[in-house]
């Protein structure tokens, strides 16, 4: 039997996917900048806000951890979430946050 005369099966061809339907999208919808309730991402501190913790404690050395937190995260304006627990382990290591803040950062080299 000649090459040129040998052909493949033909095969079925795949139907469409099926699509799930989108909820349509409010365009005039007024921008807001609340936050949700309960947000499930996790947003990290940064170092200025930490650093404003570390300043808030050391204005009021008296007040416990958990209300420390309490304070931050019932705040009208630029509330930071964290946990207790997370604020002990950022006590022991305030040093080296404090060192990293004073140090000035440069894009240059230096050999």
């Amino acid at each position: 039997m000649p090459v040129e005369l040998q052909r493949c099966k033909p095969r079925p061809k795949p139907a469409p996917y099926n699509r799930k339907q989108r909820a349509a999208v409010q365009h005039n919808a007024p921008a807001t900048s609340a936050k949700p309730l309960k947000s499930n991402k996790h947003e990290n501190l940064t170092l200025h806000d930490w650093l404003t913790v570390f300043a808030f404690i050391d204005s009021c050395p008296n007040m416990p951890q958990g209300r420390v937190v309490e304070h931050f995260k019932t705040l009208q304006e630029g509330a930071l979430e964290f946990t207790q627990s997370t604020l002990s382990r950022k006590l022991r290591l305030e040093g080296p946050c404090r060192i990293r803040a004073a140090c000035p950062i440069t894009s240059k080299r230096t050999i």
